[in-house]
């Protein structure tokens, strides 16, 4: 038999398990992870002398910096992600702060690599 679990009255309902604190993952974690989904069959890896990282496709047209410290001339940017444009389709960029898990930030940037595809 299903039981009803409308509020009885104005408001909303929940349970004790719904109210329950979440363990969330926070802090950057390790770049590494975002760093092994690039090939030297196609990407140019390159640290500079302020030891951040910058990846790039081999064709120009992706590109993915991490700045430990900040990327300068922002409010603590991390990551960032840039895919170029082509003549009939716009590209879009993608930033994350220093504190962003690595995982997160993995993940992204295999979404993107998966939709890429050689012509």
């Amino acid at each position: 038999m299903a039981r009803d679990r409308s509020p009885a009255g104005p408001g909303c309902s929940t349970t004790v398990e719904a109210l329950r604190p979440r363990e969330w993952q926070l802090g950057p974690g390790q770049p590494t992870l975002v760093m092994d989904l690039f090939s030297a069959e196609d990407f140019h890896l390159i640290v500079d002398d302020r030891a951040d990282v910058h990846v790039s496709s081999k064709d120009g047209r992706f590109y993915l910096g991490w700045f430990p410290l900040g990327r300068p001339g922002t409010d603590s940017e991390g990551w960032k992600i840039a895919v170029t444009a082509t003549a009939k389709v716009r590209g879009y960029q993608l930033s994350f702060d220093t504190e962003t898990p690595a995982d997160i930030v993995a993940a992204t940037v295999a979404s993107v690599l998966e939709t890429s595809r050689r012509l």
